[in-house]
């Protein structure tokens, strides 16, 4: 349960909405791209940029998303749309 206002959206509202995401580890996930990146990554045969961030292992992402609707301090409803996870998965 999160302030509208604390999402970052830009939203002038006081209500509160349930704001779900995903979160968890995808080792199991792990394919032959995956294990292969990090023993290069790891022997240092590939070395990312400064401003690179190389991952080695899926994430755990939404792969379907919920609307959220709340009123703001206008007394106007809003609608924001792929908002909240409705469904998470291993992606990469």
């Amino acid at each position: 349960m999160v302030k509208v206002r604390d999402l970052g959206l830009g939203f002038n509202s006081d209500e509160i909405v349930l704001f779900k995401y995903c979160s968890g580890s995808c080792h199991r996930a792990r394919s032959n791209y995956d294990l292969t990146l990090a023993s290069l990554l790891r022997q240092q045969l590939i070395t990312p940029g400064p401003q690179e961030r190389v991952l080695s292992h899926p994430c755990c992402r939404p792969t379907r998303y919920e609307a959220v609707s709340f009123m703001d301090v206008q007394n106007t409803w809003q609608t924001v749309e792929k908002l909240s996870a409705a469904e998470c998965s291993c992606i990469g």
